[in-house]
């Protein structure tokens, strides 16, 4: 697994993940859990996960809908 991004906004991540599917791509959210126990202070950034074959496609997908930077 690899990381795409890490963040405190559940929305965007709901939108990442939706991104990713309408593409074929399974991603995780890990910390999600961790992140509720500290009482959802957004100390705890959740990260979005992809497989490792998927990296790539799944950096340009968000790449191309302007959520991340084109590096």
């Amino acid at each position: 697994m690899k990381e795409l991004l890490r963040t405190n906004n559940p929305v965007e991540l709901s939108f990442l993940q939706a991104l990713l599917a309408d593409a074929g791509i399974e991603s995780l959210v890990l910390d999600q859990h961790t992140s509720i126990l500290e009482g959802s202070i957004g100390a705890i950034p959740r990260r979005l996960v992809v497989d490792d074959e998927d990296y790539h496609a799944a950096r340009r997908v968000l790449a191309e809908s302007g959520c991340l930077p084109d590096g």
